[in-house]
């Protein structure tokens, strides 16, 4: 019997699980993410028509269009089960376009958790499609059009092709700059602090550090001990003592559990606790909600939907972890009340926290069904949402204050008395951590102490530290910059297009292409470079969904303004492309004094009389900005072709070692370090894979055990496994003619999806 009903998905995986819950009647077909899109070749934006957005079908899409065609006819009802937010809500306004049903005849369903009792509640009580919604997704995507495809081509006009700019995107890469000018213009101050030694009556000896001298509080930023000198006059005063405590406090002290997660939470939590990128946390994650097989209970989806700024949690949900709580840890463990987390200013809160969607499925129960990689990210997501309706950690402090002529020196103790949620887990530190503080002896005001040694130390300011993947996204959402579902792509982006690199801790450097684009841009772009405007920009998009912003109106206030700094870019934005600064270093080919230019790896020295003369150098600057050629190196390496020395030399594609011999013999090694992608090689399924240059400069993509194993291939792997053979990864390439296109790395396999930019 042909099946009554239509529910359409987003992703293959998503379909199979629904439909095991749903049942004969009905038919769960997959759209496989968006079915239209901006034309990549033009605007592909009518501004003079209030702002019309021009979609087509995306290459690749019209066959699964026809499907979902001819599987809506006949049916009694169809319902939209695209992912629950504006992207979603996108996608099912265009499916309802393309089968060419009245939006009123359809169903809406937001699905949070792929349950079985979730799905058919949400089957049982479907919605409308939210017009609002639609719209302040679509002034989104007009809005980064506009930005993207009117800023990019006046960088490739000034700077070089293949330059992007973007609405979001910039101001993050701006905020990278700027914390690197802070580190470069940072001179670190000298400060000394004093730690005293001491011994009571009883127990053991503690140490107690100067905290105020003469009235003053010792702040680091305030008022600090400058100079050698200054902590030796100290010394000299006090260490004749006499040494007593002053003043003794006890008191108890709790520390209250983490919300569950939220999604910039979520990556910031993985990236410093298991090392994940932001992408591969949200690729795993989408997994995890989507549908994991279980054996013989199928496909289940472990997480709620993972996108989402909200902290609240299910009356259900509630009831079923502090029944496991009490359970598993007993009734000390429990808080008499559930615990209410207090909502954030702006949060759209359409969606749950991200949390396990049963508490049935333990991690160590799935444990063999899952990956390496989706087990330790669910066991974060399961810790963190038990331990946050765990009770507090109940600790017992101890602060001895110990006045000593002008002097006044604290120790602080604690004492552990009741773990609480710390038992199961804490939350990671972007810092280091602090000095951890031990216990003190039972000693009472009055006390006679005897000073054991007193200890100066020598300390040095410290510059900020660079942004981590982590915290420039604690960073752009305390900003109100982007929304959950962005800050993967925007990390992504700006490290692809090489505004941003990673450091040897896998901090967050700009190169100098991202000071330079980013320079470039704040001059011209004021607005959409500054941090408010584009976190008002987000509260206006947020006001277009609830209702109370008319998103044309909208539209037209941000172009007015912005049209007008795109005519001024256009004539006055510096074309550095033509810039050439003289130097007095000459060309040791031709004898003319070379010039800077900027090419595709920043700054080098190249000769005037380019096309005759095609000299090129690399380049340092000095302390003072002089200007120095890097001439070629002799290293400790023969070539293996000629065996003269080899040199380390620069070129077009960074450092490489060229043989001395050159041009009668042109053998090169490249030194580039490759980087790693975080993907396990899917040939030998032991290696990495990382991104490695040819020896002409092409980028590839190989296993880093070769010669072992020899995978490689020239398109991009991505972490994603194949919905139709289950292969561990697909392959992205982007050309001209046909965009953005993935395709199953299996040569057997013949899935092929074209994605959105």
């Amino acid at each position: 019997m042909a099946a009554k009903n239509l529910v359409i998905v987003e992703s293959p995986a998503k379909a199979r699980t629904l439909e095991k819950y749903l049942g004969r009647d009905f038919q769960v077909k997959a759209s496989v993410g968006h079915i239209v899109d901006l034309p990549k070749s033009k605007l592909g934006v009518d501004i003079k028509k209030g702002f019309a957005p021009d979609f087509h079908v995306i290459q690749g899409k019209k066959k699964i269009i026809e499907e979902l065609r001819q599987a809506a006819k006949g049916k009694e009802h169809i319902y939209l089960a695209s992912d629950p937010d504006r992207e979603g809500e996108a996608i099912a306004w265009h499916i309802a376009d393309q089968i060419g049903r009245d939006h009123h005849q359809l169903h809406r369903v937001l699905i949070n958790e792929i349950t079985r009792k979730a799905v058919q509640e949400a089957i049982a009580h479907p919605q409308t499609l939210d017009r609002k919604k639609f719209e302040a997704q679509i002034a989104r995507r007009i809005l980064d059009r506009l930005v993207g495809y009117q800023i990019s081509p006046i960088l490739w006009k000034k700077v070089r092709r293949g330059l992007s700019a973007g609405r979001v995107q910039s101001v993050a890469v701006r905020l990278v700059c700027e914390r690197e000018r802070e580190i470069r213009a940072f001179v670190p101050q000298e400060y000394w602090s004093l730690a005293a030694l001491l011994e009571g009556g009883t127990g053991p000896s503690f140490e107690a550090r100067l905290v105020e001298w003469r009235g003053e509080k010792i702040d680091n930023k305030k008022y600090r001990i400058e100079t050698e000198a200054d902590i030796g006059k100290i010394v000299r005063a006090v260490e004749g003592g006499p040494w007593a405590i002053s003043d003794v406090e006890r008191k108890e002290r709790r520390r209250f559990p983490t919300p569950p997660f939220v999604t910039s939470k979520l990556q910031q939590e993985a990236a410093r606790k298991l090392g994940f990128q932001p992408q591969r946390t949200m690729q795993i994650a989408q997994r995890l909600y989507e549908g994991v097989e279980l054996g013989p209970e199928g496909s289940v989806g472990l997480v709620t939907y993972m996108r989402t700024d909200s902290t609240r949690v299910s009356p259900d949900a509630l009831r079923e972890v502090r029944g496991f709580i009490h359970g598993q840890y007993g009734e000390t463990y429990l808080p008499e009340k559930p615990v209410v987390y207090p909502t954030k200013r702006g949060v759209q809160d359409a969606h749950e926290a991200i949390r396990p969607t049963s508490m049935e499925y333990a991690p160590q129960r799935v444990r063999k069904y899952l990956r390496r990689d989706a087990f330790v990210l669910y066991s974060l997501i399961w810790e963190r949402f038990v331990a946050s309706q765990m009770a507090p950690a109940v600790y017992d402090q101890t602060v001895f204050d110990i006045r000593v002529g002008e002097g006044l020196f604290r120790a602080t103790g604690q004492q552990l008395k009741f773990d609480g949620f710390m038992r199961l887990y804490i939350e990671g530190r972007d810092e280091e951590d602090e000095e951890q503080e031990g216990t003190l002896p039972s000693l009472a005001a009055g006390d006679p102490l005897k000073l054991l040694s007193l200890t100066p130390r020598q300390h040095f300011t410290q510059p900020p530290p660079r942004f981590t993947q982590a915290s420039l996204i604690k960073e752009l959402d305390e900003n109100g910059i982007g929304r959950p579902s962005t800050y993967a792509g925007i990390l992504v982006n700006i490290m692809d297009r090489e505004y941003v690199a990673l450091d040897e801790r896998k901090c967050l450097a700009p190169t100098e292409l991202g000071f330079l684009v980013t320079e470039l841009l704040v001059d011209s772009f004021p607005d959409i470079l500054n941090v408010e405007f584009t976190a008002g920009m987000e509260g206006i998009l947020d006001k277009v969904e609830e209702g109370k912003e008319n998103w044309l109106r909208a539209m037209k206030r941000f172009y007015s303004s912005f049209s007008r700094d795109l005519k001024k870019a256009e004539t006055q934005m510096r074309d550095v492309k033509r810039e050439e600064v003289p130097t007095e270093i000459p060309c040791d080919k031709c004898g003319s004094m070379m010039v800077v230019k900027w090419g595709r790896n920043g700054e080098f020295l190249a000769c005037p009389r380019y096309p005759e003369c095609k000299n090129t150098k690399n380049f340092t600057r000095g302390a003072n900005g002089e200007i120095r050629a890097a001439e070629a190196v002799e290293v400790d390496e023969t070539c293996e072709e000629c065996g003269r020395p080899m040199q380390l030399r620069w070129g077009k594609y960074g450092k490489f070692l060229g043989c001395s011999g050159y041009p009668e013999c042109k053998n090169i090694r490249s030194l580039e370090k490759p980087k790693d992608l975080g993907i396990r090689c899917p040939q030998c399924a032991r290696g990495s894979l990382h991104e490695k240059k040819s020896r002409r400069g092409k980028i590839f993509y190989g296993c880093d055990r070769y010669p072992e194993c020899d995978f490689a291939t020239w398109e991009r792997p991505v972490a994603e496994v194949c919905p139709k053979c289950a292969a561990p990864i697909l392959l992205e390439k982007v050309t001209k003619r046909a965009g953005r296109v993935r395709r199953c790395h299996n040569p057997q396999c013949t899935y092929k999806i074209h994605v959105a930019e």
